[in-house]
C-alpha cells in the first residue's frame, strides 16, 4: 500500500470517529498510542527483546472484545504512563478518547493490524503522518506545518554537516523528531559503529527539546522505535532521556553540542521578550533576561537564532531554517545579523523555494554556520548563497520537493572541503544558482540586509510563469501577517516603557 493511500485510509477512519465526537488531535494521538504497541509487536515477532510489559501490549488489545476491551485499553494507558524512560514519556497521562467499544475495536482490528508497518519504508509511515496533518491544516485552515521540515531538506542539510560517530546533535525545536532521527541514519548508514560508539549513538549523541506534549509523543515514539534512549532498567542517572517537552528559550542550555540541526517554529511574535540584561528591563512582566543574547527582541526566529549560538561548542556546526524576515528585518535583526558575522563564520545560505510548508506562501532560507573563539576581526569571510527559489514552483501536491532537487545545493556546497568551491554565476553567465560575496560586500549593504536575489525572475518578465492564483494570494497574506507583527511588537514595546 502506498502512503497516499494509508493516508487516505487513515483520514477516512478519522471521518468516521469524528461522527462520534472525537477530534482530529485526539485521533492522531491515539495512533500514536496504538501505532506504538503493533510497531513494538512486530519487532517482536522478528526476535528482539518486547519493550512493552506483558499483559499491557498489542496481544492484550487483540485478544479483547466489547466493553472489556474499552476497560483494558484504559488501563493499559495508565499503566504504561507510569512506565520509566521513554515509554512513560509517550504515554505521560495518555487517556482513552475512544469510548465506543466497536469504534476501538475497529480501528484496532481493521485498521492498524492488517498492516505491517515495520516493513514499509520510514519515508511511507512518516508521509501518512504528514499527510494527515496536511488534510488537518486544510481542515481547520490551520497550521500543524510547525511540526515537519519537509525530508529532502532534512536529508541535505544532514549531508552537508556530516554528523560522526561521537559527536552530538542538538535539536531545540524537535518536532517528531525528523532532524535528529536523519542524523542517526546518516551515522549509522555511513560508518561501521564499535561498540562503544553504538552506545554513545544511543544515549549520548541526540537530544531534543519540544514545547508541544502531544509533538513530543511522536518524537519520543520515533526515537525508541529506532533504538535510541534508554529503556526502563537502563534508568538510574547515567543516561538522560534524548527528548524532552520544555521551552528552549527560557534558559541557557547546560551542554555545548557538536551540531544543531533545526527549524525553529514560524508564527508569531512571542507575548514573551527575552532581553540581553544590558539595558532598562523596565516593568514588563514578561521579561526574562538572558544575559547570553545579543539583542532584546520578542520575534521567535531572532531569539531561536541567538539561543542555537549559544548552544554550539567553540567550532560547532549550524544548519538552521529561517524566514525571510531574518535576514532582513532591522532593529534588532541588524544587530544580530552583525554579530552572527562577526562571531561566526556564516558561510552558506540556501534559499528556499515556497510552496514545499503546509501553509503556504512561506519564504524560509537554511543558514548554515560555524560558533568561532572571539576574535577582533570578523569570522565571516565569505557567504555562499544558492538559489533554489527563483523560477522554481513546487506544490504539496503535484510538484513535491524531491531530494534530486538538492543534488547540485549538496555538490556545489562541497562538505569534503568548502575551501573548494566553485561559483556558478559570473557576469558572463548570470543564470548561475550558486554565487558568493564577500564579507564586505555584505556588512555595507543598508542594515546588513542578507536577503539577495540576482536571478531574472522569468514571471515578471511575461507573465507566464506565475504561480497559481492561491499561492500569490497565500504570499501576500504571509507578508501582510509578518509585517504586522512587527508593528504588533513595536507597538508592544512602546507601551511597556510608558508604562
Amino acid at each position: 500500500m502506498t502512503s497516499a493511500q494509508i493516508t487516505q485510509k487513515l483520514w477516512n477512519y478519522c471521518d468516521v470517529l469524528r461522527d462520534e465526537g472525537l477530534g482530529y488531535g485526539d485521533y492522531l494521538e491515539q495512533l500514536t498510542f496504538l501505532l506504538f504497541l503493533k510497531m513494538a509487536d512486530e519487532r517482536v515477532q522478528l526476535g528482539e527483546a518486547s519493550i512493552i510489559p506483558k499483559g499491557y501490549d498489542w496481544p492484550s488489545l487483540r485478544s479483547k472484545d466489547g466493553d472489556a476491551l474499552e476497560e483494558h485499553y484504559r488501563k493499559l494507558l495508565q499503566h504504561l504512563g507510569k512506565q520509566p524512560g521513554l515509554l512513560g514519556l509517550i504515554y505521560r497521562k495518555a487517556q482513552n478518547k475512544i469510548q465506543n467499544p466497536a469504534q476501538l475495536r475497529l480501528l484496532i482490528r481493521d485498521l492498524i493490524d492488517k498492516e505491517t508497518w515495520t516493513s514499509l519504508d520510514a519515508d511511507v509511515k512518516g508521509d501518512a503522518y504528514e499527510g494527515l496533518l496536511e488534510k488537518n491544516a486544510q481542515d481547520v485552515k490551520g497550521g500543524a506545518g510547525q511540526y515537519f521540515t519537509p525530508r529532502p531538506v532534512i536529508d541535505a542539510m544532514v549531508a552537508c554537516m556530516q554528523p560522526q560517530p561521537g559527536q552530538t546533535i542538538l535539536d531545540p525545536a524537535a518536532g517528531t523528531g525528523g532532524f535528529l532521527l536523519a542524523a542517526h541514519t546518516y551515522i549509522t548508514s555511513n560508518h561501521n559503529l564499535n561498540r562503544s560508539q553504538k552506545k554513545h549513538l544511543r544515549y549520548d549523541a541526540l537530544r531534543g527539546i519540544e514545547l508541544v506534549d502531544g509533538v513530543v509523543r511522536l518524537c519520543a515514539m520515533n526515537l525508541m522505535l529506532h533504538g535510541v534512549g534508554p529503556t526502563g532498567d537502563e534508568l538510574g542517572g547515567e543516561h538522560a532521556l534524548p527528548v524532552e517537552r520544555n521551552n528552549s528559550l527560557i534558559s541557557p542550555s547546560a551542554q555545548k553540542f557538536d551540531f544543531v540541526l533545526t527549524n525553529p517554529p514560524f508564527g508569531r511574535a512571542s507575548s514573551v521578550k527575552f532581553m540581553t540584561g544590558d539595558g532598562e528591563e523596565g516593568d514588563d512582566d514578561l521579561a526574562i533576561v538572558r544575559d547570553d543574547f545579543w539583542a532584546d527582541t520578542r520575534n521567535k526566529q531572532l531569539n531561536f537564532l541567538q539561543h542555537i549560538v549559544t548552544c554550539l561548542k567553540i567550532g560547532g556546526q549550524a544548519a538552521v531554517v529561517l524566514p525571510d524576515n531574518v535576514l532582513f528585518e532591522g532593529g534588532a535583526g541588524e544587530t544580530i545579523r552583525r554579530r552572527l558575522l562577526n562571531d561566526c563564520d556564516l558561510h552558506t545560505i540556501l534559499r528556499l523555494p515556497t510552496g514545499i510548508f503546509y501553509a503556504q506562501g512561506v519564504k524560509a532560507n537554511v543558514l548554515f554556520f560555524e560558533r568561532k573563539a572571539a576574535s577582533e576581526k570578523a569570522q565571516t569571510k565569505h557567504v555562499w548563497y544558492y538559489d533554489l527559489r527563483t523560477n522554481q514552483h513546487f506544490t504539496l501536491v503535484r510538484n513535491r520537493l524531491r531530494r534530486d532537487d538538492l543534488a547540485d545545493f549538496i555538490a556545489y556546497y562541497n562538505p569534503d572541503d568548502r575551501n573548494k568551491r566553485k561559483a556558478t554565476w559570473s557576469e558572463s553567465k548570470p543564470d548561475g544558482r550558486w554565487r558568493c560575496f564577500t564579507y564586505d560586500e555584505l556588512i555595507a549593504r543598508d542594515k546588513v540586509n542578507l536577503d539577495i536575489t540576482w536571478l531574472r525572475d522569468e514571471s515578471l518578465e511575461d507573465g507566464t510563469n506565475l504561480p497559481a492564483p492561491e499561492v500569490i494570494a497565500q504570499e501576500i497574506v504571509e507578508d501582510l501577517r509578518s509585517a504586522l507583527e512587527e508593528f504588533e511588537a513595536l507597538s508592544a514595546d512602546l507601551i511597556s516603557r510608558n508604562q
